[in-house]
């Protein structure tokens, strides 16, 4: 669990992965549709690519919501919470335009960087990931 300073590091790697951040919650319906396809995506280009989701969670639902989510799912990628009430101050530092709905996806690298405020199909997501991998 984090606060905004701690999640900093995981959107702002430098190194030679593309990293695919994706917020979401365990109340988010398109959220949830989504999460197989960054499994997929984690699965599919392990070598080059790190998927990493950062749940939007309420801190007093993560032991009755959140943790059994996580079990019954076995999610291989990397999950954090983020646990910041502060929204309005750290949104706009992810993306200016973002307002705060969910799901959202940055896709970055040392080259490129990219924000998603949309849910995605795994055609979509595979074509955007490609895109930083090319």
């Amino acid at each position: 669990m984090y606060d905004f300073q701690g999640v900093k590091k995981f959107l702002h790697q430098k190194d030679n992965k593309t990293y695919v951040v994706n917020f979401w919650a365990t109340w988010c319906a398109p959220c949830i549709k989504e999460l197989p396809y960054f499994e997929q995506i984690q699965e599919k280009y392990k070598k080059d690519v790190e998927v990493i989701l950062i749940s939007l969670d309420f801190p007093s639902q993560y032991e009755t919501k959140l943790i059994p989510f996580l079990e019954k799912k076995q999610l291989k990628s990397k999950v954090i919470v983020l646990d910041d009430v502060d929204m309005n101050s750290w949104i706009p530092k992810i993306d200016s335009n973002w307002d705060g709905a969910i799901p959202v996806t940055l896709i970055y690298n040392s080259k490129n960087r990219q924000f998603y405020p949309q849910s995605f199909t795994y055609d979509e997501l595979t074509i955007e990931v490609e895109k930083f991998l090319n």
